[in-house]
């Protein structure tokens, strides 16, 4: 089952997240048969990262949160906010069949 897992940065000038970017991608790169998609949100100018949205493949809601709960900027505190949903692909290049 896929997961959209959308994160928002706490307020700050971004020095957390960039201090644990590459323990993130590292992470994201361990996990690349789970990942379908990724990126980080930018703010409004396109010039920081301001949080993330992921999508997933996991078994159930449950599995989907510990991954998140996993990743290194959950770890470091960098979200102010994380919102895990069920998703259905129904055009694009995460479809599954």
């Amino acid at each position: 089952m896929l997961f959209v897992i959308h994160c928002i940065d706490k307020a700050g000038d971004g020095q957390l997240r960039l201090a644990n970017r590459q323990d993130h991608l590292a992470f994201l790169k361990e996990s690349a048969a789970m990942v379908r998609l990724g990126g980080p949100f930018l703010s409004q100018d396109g010039t920081a990262m301001v949080g993330s949205m992921l999508v997933i493949e996991a078994d159930d809601l449950a599995a989907a949160k510990a991954w998140a709960a996993r990743d290194p900027y959950a770890l470091a505190g960098v979200f102010e906010r994380v919102d895990i949903r069920p998703w259905r692909a129904v055009v694009g290049t995460t479809q599954v069949t």
